[in-house]
């Protein structure tokens, strides 16, 4: 078992951004891995991720982290073990199922609607990370971009010196 990295990646890739790493991978991997651990089941207005095309609209993201053949929900154990794998070794890829679900609210009530399904590598070279997307299903009311925009932000928004600056898109 490989933790960190999917078997059945997807090659036809639906975006790909680059991006400078003011950091070590190492340091990167984990910040990223805690990151998207304490983003995992919280709530966001559609707003905060993209613009909105929900009316009162909700986002919540449900990660997991690959493992071989599937992936595993990041909690808190999951956090701790990849956590654990990282800092004993060489990490290259990092691999992730993020599912997104979208809800409209209206005052107390939500109303659930169809979900987004993606994959997203993250490639860590020397001072550079590429994340990799791949769309599998939904209506993208938060687009490939949209997302890497969001998780790179908001990873640099919560941390006390932003560690990854955007390169130009490569398509």
């Amino acid at each position: 078992m490989t933790l960190g990295l999917f078997n059945n990646f997807p090659q036809n890739l639906h975006y790909i951004q680059s991006y400078n790493n003011m950091t070590t991978n190492r340091q990167l991997q984990q910040q990223l891995i805690q990151h998207l651990s304490k983003i995992n089941n919280k709530q966001f207005s559609f707003e905060e991720v993209t613009i909105p095309t929900v009316p009162k609209g909700v986002v919540i993201f449900e990660i997991g982290l690959a493992e071989t053949d599937g992936f595993t929900f990041l909690n808190e154990e999951q956090t701790r073990k990849a956590l654990e794998y990282i800092s004993k070794g060489q990490v290259s890829m990092l691999d992730f199922f993020c599912a997104i679900r979208y809800y409209k609210t209206d005052g107390e009530k939500q109303q659930a609607l169809k979900f987004d399904y993606y994959m997203l590598r993250g490639v860590f070279g020397k001072g550079t990370l590429e994340l990799q997307v791949y769309h599998e299903r939904g209506p993208r009311y938060v687009s490939p971009q949209d997302l890497t925009n969001f998780l790179v932000n908001n990873l640099n928004n919560n941390l006390k010196r932003k560690i990854i600056k955007e390169l130009t898109p490569t398509n």
